[in-house]
């Protein structure tokens, strides 16, 4: 895979280690026959430390050879959280500090989880872009205060905090984006 096509999510091999890329960061000369570089901010799905690399944009790099299973969440205790397979029911394990930022985000019923299997190992999990959530507190909307659009927080069933628009009432589904964690629209 070139290095011009690689974007945010994308896993790649980079030092014999399967690297998720986080952000990218183009930068194009300024004189002529200069080479465009793109700054790569990635993350070892295994070890889970962060690299910066530069790259040209004709350089190759290889995919990571992992494979991808369809998971649901069936629980979490202290320190682990357990998917099962949904093809052929096996159990995987993945502890809560390394999926910490996804968590607020799963429940037990959302579809196109994933768990991305490298070496007959579990590292780490992929969610959907967009996930609906019910709304479980927030504060009353205040009447006549509608002519701006004016946010208030509202409590999500995962215990998820997003600032909504003062229109919304508890008991109400809504999408919210899982990488920046904000309201999208109603479900």
């Amino acid at each position: 895979m070139l290095a011009k096509d690689l974007k945010p999510g994308v896993i790649i091999n980079y030092q014999d280690a399967p690297h998720l890329i986080e952000s990218v960061t183009v930068q194009t000369p300024s004189a002529r026959g200069g080479s465009t570089l793109y700054k790569f901010r990635a993350r070892n799905v295994v070890t889970r430390q962060k690299a910066d690399f530069s790259m040209k944009g004709t350089d190759t790099c290889a995919d990571a050879d992992f494979h991808r299973r369809e998971v649901k969440l069936m629980y979490s205790d202290g320190e682990e959280v357990y998917f099962l397979d949904q093809t052929d029911f096996n159990q995987y394990t993945l502890p809560k500090a390394d999926i910490a930022s996804q968590l607020p985000y799963i429940t037990e019923d959302l579809e196109g989880v994933r768990v991305l299997i490298y070496n007959d190992q579990c590292v780490a999990i992929e969610i959907p872009a967009a996930v609906t959530l019910t709304v479980t507190q927030c504060d009353p909307g205040v009447k006549g205060n509608s002519a701006t659009a004016r946010t208030k927080p509202a409590t999500l069933e995962t215990g998820l905090v997003v600032n909504v628009p003062e229109y919304l009432k508890e008991g109400e589904t809504i999408k919210v984006d899982t990488r920046t964690g904000e309201f999208l629209s109603r479900a």
